[in-house]
């Protein structure tokens, strides 16, 4: 996933302290203080320049991102500041390498090489100083994005969703490789948790465990909870929703059914529904299962993979679609 490979946004007084000292190694080589200036100040503007423009280099195209990692993007750190900073920093970048190179061009014929070299560096840090939040949002973004798990877009997905507190992450733990924390409260899973079961040799189902999602407006919900709903409208080939009949997990089964109606009104994949927690109580007219003794868990997995392999047949009886001209 290329958010983990962002390496840490230096400072503004970071970009500075290492160009800084990069070009006073390079000055120390002549001997002339007339061009030891002159190669300082081109020095100078080239390391900034270079190091601003490798920052930039290291976020990815966000154009080019599956929808799930746009929208997620957008929920966590704002797509529109981001590249609003991303812009700041190629404009200092440019104006530092315009500056270093003006200045060392004019220190060519000028008599106080030495005052022409500070104005150069004072130039040149003002620039860099102008774009110092831009620097620390873009690391502090890294710092967000790079703990987003990997999603891939070529596995059959199924998302799991409902309340918070329904059994959601014990599922997931029971059927794929996830881990995620277990608890008896509310909102236990803080974001999107990822898991694989393997089927056959060659082949396996990615789970995504999501937050729970409040049935609210959604300009009421906050970054998790939108967070859940981008992984739901974004990844699945199938929604398991997971209703809690006990009602233990805090929310009525009415409320509970609501949410089931908008995600269904949300989605054009099939939505399966099942209610946990049947050892304490079931639902007529929807599978039981309990996450708590593994009763009916294997049977809730039976009813996914046969829609797997009802995508897999669709999949292979669609003909190729003919190449269109502009």
């Amino acid at each position: 996933m290329e958010f983990e490979t962002i390496p840490t946004v230096p400072t503004a007084d970071e970009v500075l302290d290492r160009s800084l000292r990069r070009a006073a190694a390079k000055k120390k080589l002549k001997t002339n203080i007339d061009t030891a200036n002159e190669e300082f100040v081109r020095a100078v503007g080239s390391a900034i320049h270079d190091k601003l423009k490798s920052v930039v280099s290291s976020f990815p195209s966000f154009e080019r991102l599956s929808p799930f990692y746009q929208e997620a993007a957008d929920i966590l750190v704002s797509l529109d500041r981001l590249k609003k900073s991303l812009g700041a920093v190629t404009w200092a970048a440019d104006q530092v390498r315009a500056i270093g190179s003006g200045y060392a061009r004019s220190m060519r014929k000028a008599e106080e090489t030495d005052r022409k070299r500070k104005q150069a560096v004072a130039r040149m840090a003002s620039i860099v100083h102008q774009v110092g939040d831009d620097l620390l949002y873009l690391n502090e973004a890294r710092n967000v994005l790079r703990k987003l798990p990997h999603v891939s877009e070529d596995e059959f997905t199924v998302v799991v969703a409902g309340f918070p507190n329904v059994g959601k992450s014990s599922f997931i733990r029971l059927v794929s490789t996830a881990e995620p924390e277990i608890a008896a409260y509310p909102f236990t899973t803080k974001g999107i948790i990822v898991g694989h079961r393997e089927i056959g040799k060659r082949d396996r189902i990615q789970f995504i465990d999501t937050p729970g999602v409040l049935e609210r407006p959604a300009e009421e919900r906050n970054p998790i909870e939108r967070q859940a709903v981008s992984a739901i409208t974004n990844t699945a080939d199938v929604v398991l929703f997971i209703l809690d009949a006990s009602e233990h997990c805090g929310y009525s089964l009415d409320d509970q059914k609501r949410l089931l109606l908008e995600i269904e009104s949300l989605l054009d994949v099939p939505v399966v529904t099942v209610a946990n927690k049947a050892d304490i109580q079931g639902l007529e007219g929807y599978p039981a299962m309990s996450t708590l003794t593994g009763e009916g868990v294997e049977e809730a997995l039976d009813i996914l993979l046969k829609h797997r392999k009802e995508a897999t047949k669709t999949s292979l009886r669609e003909p190729p679609q003919p190449e269109t001209q502009e």
